[in-house]
Parts: structure tokens; sequence; C-alpha cells
């Protein structure tokens, strides 16, 4: 921690999910937070311990400030609320901050970070994944050989509430089946399907028939222009490749295609 922190002491109100945030901090990524203004003494960074960079600010603010709108519980409701920003892909922050309690992020670039409520009003599973994904977009990134190497594993999500992929397997295990084209992903490729929340398993091992192939989705919740065929090779049980597993393997997060760690998929094996 730097000299020039500041310790003085701060009392979050009862109903502050502050001190859950700065708990997973400290458990997930050995990361303490740091009082950096005299001035706000309850500003609380989070930040990489390699390259000092954000991956979370903890601000005590006025609710006015935010610009929450009006409704019954404006009366009830503390004056001053605690607010976490995060960093998020900018192709999810315009669907995020239609939520209630996410918000365009409090004096911070607001096409890349958001502000979250911390009094309950996102719940606490949702925070913490949206810490994970600030945490690697901040993380640092290094550029080798191997990177230029196409990869040819990769993990990607499914997000249950709009599309039952494990009702849909079952029926028809053998038939291939569409899915939205990732970029990279070329013919021959396995890739891998994480079920996210409340599944928040990897359950599905398939391998790349054809890419590229224009289709438009008939699900109205997913957005889609281009498929790829895949073939279903595996089914893992519920469980056996969860989030916790994920996460010691240095996945914090599934929002989007990622390479699978060669650590992960020789577990996977002896499954």
């Amino acid at each position: 921690m730097h000299s020039d922190t500041f310790t003085d002491t701060f009392i979050p109100a009862a109903s502050s999910l502050r001190e859950e945030v700065l708990a997973f901090a400290a458990r997930e990524y050995h990361t303490k937070p740091e009082y950096l203004w005299k001035k706000n003494p309850d500003f609380a960074v989070l930040r990489h311990k390699d390259s000092r960079k954000w991956f979370g600010l903890i601000m005590h603010v006025p609710r006015e400030r935010l610009k929450l709108g009006e409704d019954a519980s404006h009366l009830t409701a503390p004056p001053e609320v605690d607010i976490l920003n995060v960093k998020c892909d900018p192709m999810l922050s315009g669907s995020l901050r239609m939520q209630t309690g996410i918000l365009p992020g409090y004096h911070m670039n607001k096409s890349s970070w958001i502000s979250i409520l911390l009094d309950g009003t996102v719940n606490i599973e949702q925070i913490f994944t949206l810490l994970d994904m600030s945490y690697e977009l901040t993380a640092r990134k290094t550029k080798t050989k191997a990177s230029v190497v196409h990869n040819t594993n990769w993990i990607i999500p499914a997000n249950p509430k709009y599309y039952d992929i494990e009702t849909a397997l079952a029926k028809n295990p053998d038939e291939p089946f569409f899915w939205k084209q990732s970029n990279n992903i070329f013919v021959g490729d396995i890739i891998y399907i994480y079920l996210t929340a409340p599944v928040s398993s990897l359950l599905f091992k398939c391998r790349a028939l054809e890419v590229d192939i224009p289709r438009q989705s008939e699900n109205k919740n997913i957005r889609m222009k281009r498929a790829m065929k895949l073939k279903l090779l595996e089914t893992y049980p519920c469980g056996a490749i969860n989030r916790d597993k994920l996460k010691e393997h240095g996945i914090y997060a599934v929002r989007g295609p990622r390479s699978m760690p060669q650590t992960l998929i020789q577990e996977i094996e002896m499954l």
C-alpha cells in the first residue's frame, strides 16, 4: 500500500454491500483497498498488484448526484449511497445500464465504465461477476510470439435464460446444431460451452464443422447474422467444472469467446 494512503475510519451504512465486495476482492485477487484521498477517506481503490491499474473503485456519494430519478423508494432511502465503479465491455454497457441499480460510470469514461449501487438493488453475485469482468479487462496484456498462433480450443458462454441448450442437446445429441459465429473460430476448432448463472458450469465439448454460415436467429433474444455448425463431442456432469474450477485456471468470467487454458483441458480429460 502506498505511503500516501489515508486510513481515516469510515463506517458504511448497514445496508451497504461494501464489506462483501472488499472481502471478495481480498479472497479472489489478494487485493487490499487503498484509500488515497484525505478529502474522501471512504473512497476505496482496488487495483492490480503488477500493473497498478484500477479494476474497482468504491465511493460514497449523494444519491442526487447520480440522477436516479424519483419513485416511492427515494422517500425512505438514505441521502447517500455506496457505489462500485467497474470497467465494462462497451458492447455490454448499454444493456447493463438498462438494469435498475446499474448506471453510467460516475466520474469515469461512461462508454467503458459503469457504476453499481451497493445498497442491495443489484444482486451480490452479479456484482461479483461484474467485478470479475473488470479485473480481467484491466489485467496486463503480454504480447508473445505464441499470441499470434491460432488458438484451437475455446470456451464460450451460453445463457440458459435465453436458450435451453441442455434440453436441445439431450433430445438430439448426435445432430449438429447452429451457434452464433464467433470471430477467430475456424473449422476443426474445439469449443467448450459454459452455461452462465444460475447453472454456472461448463457442460459441453463440441467441434466446429462449418463456420461463417449466413443465418438469422429465430430467438428474439439472440442477435445473429452468421452462424457456425457445431457437433457435440462430450457432455460433462453439471457442477464438475464449475465457476470455482475455472478460477483455479485463471478464468474469472466468461463474457465472450476466449482461449481455453491447456491446464484446464488436461484436467477435464481426466474426468
